[in-house]
């Protein structure tokens, strides 16, 4: 009984991963004024970032078409027995849906999607989990099982440096982007039932990544071992050193660094920053 792992672009694994353990990537779009290019594969995020400013209007997103994941499902139905689809939030994209009814479309092959209800390489964390599993051998009802497992502790936190992209994307209404940008606000966000909600309203980007970091510290204050991502919208260099300061804080947190990528800049803009993790 083989099975294979899907994930989408928003995951943002890095391709050496990617290979590394068999991942398979379905790219959601990014589009301007009518060109899409395909994120991770066509555009990436540095590239994405330097045309956002060349350009007056925001670009926008779109899913991976059906037909795209039932041609991918068919192929992977060659060689394996069972797909396990990991997506993004059902609440912010419809890739999950679309991975649902490609998985009814094709014969031959088991076809279980999983909402990760989140986003960006705390996604990933799920992916990259189940990628290991299947590796080792392990039939989809057991990878399935320990995704679940993992969701109780799996939390992220993030702090968008302006709120011009939450507003113009229709994630904010233009009177709180207007109040918040007056105010120096730092809204820091997470996902509630499947969709971004704001969970503080903070006046400074220092005091907005000391809350996230302080959120982590209340979890492994109980000693356990977490691992944790730095999610950043080009700002590299600033992510390293919040890396470098956590890691002396924290000795039982393993921590990576990753990046919001096109589309999940789309909505956050560059400048943001933020931290995911879950308890191993």
């Amino acid at each position: 009984m083989k099975t294979a792992v899907v994930t989408d672009s928003t995951a943002y694994i890095p391709k050496e991963m990617r290979d590394r353990l068999h991942i398979h990537m379905m790219p959601l779009n990014v589009i301007f004024s009518n060109e899409a290019y395909r994120e991770e594969i066509d555009i990436t995020a540095d590239e994405f970032y330097e045309e956002v400013k060349r350009q007056e209007k925001l670009p926008t997103t779109s899913q991976p078409p059906i037909g795209k994941f039932v041609e991918k499902f068919e192929e992977l139905q060659k060689e394996y027995d069972d797909v396990i689809s990991i997506h993004l939030s059902s609440g912010i994209s419809g890739t999950y849906q679309g991975a649902v009814s490609a998985g009814e479309m094709v014969e031959g092959i088991r076809v279980h999607a999983f909402d990760s209800e989140i986003s960006c390489m705390v996604q990933g964390f799920y992916v990259i989990e189940a990628a290991k599993m299947a590796l080792d051998g392990k039939g989809a009802e057991e990878i399935m099982a320990r995704l679940e497992e993992m969701k109780p502790s799996v939390k992220a936190y993030f702090m968008a440096d302006d709120l011009s992209h939450l507003q113009r994307g229709g994630r904010l209404s233009s009177a709180q982007a207007l109040i918040g940008s007056l105010l120096q606000v730092k809204p820091v966000l997470h996902f509630v039932d499947k969709v971004i909600v704001p969970f503080e309203k903070i006046r400074t980007r220092k005091k907005a990544m000391k809350r996230i970091a302080d959120l982590l510290g209340e979890e492994a204050a109980s000693g356990e071992k977490y691992k944790a991502v730095i999610i950043h919208a080009k700002r590299e260099s600033e992510a390293k050193d919040w890396k470098a300061e956590l890691e002396a804080r924290f000795p039982n947190v393993e921590f990576d660094i990753s990046y919001f990528g096109p589309v999940i800049g789309t909505h956050l803009g560059e400048g943001s920053m933020g931290m995911g993790w879950y308890k191993i």
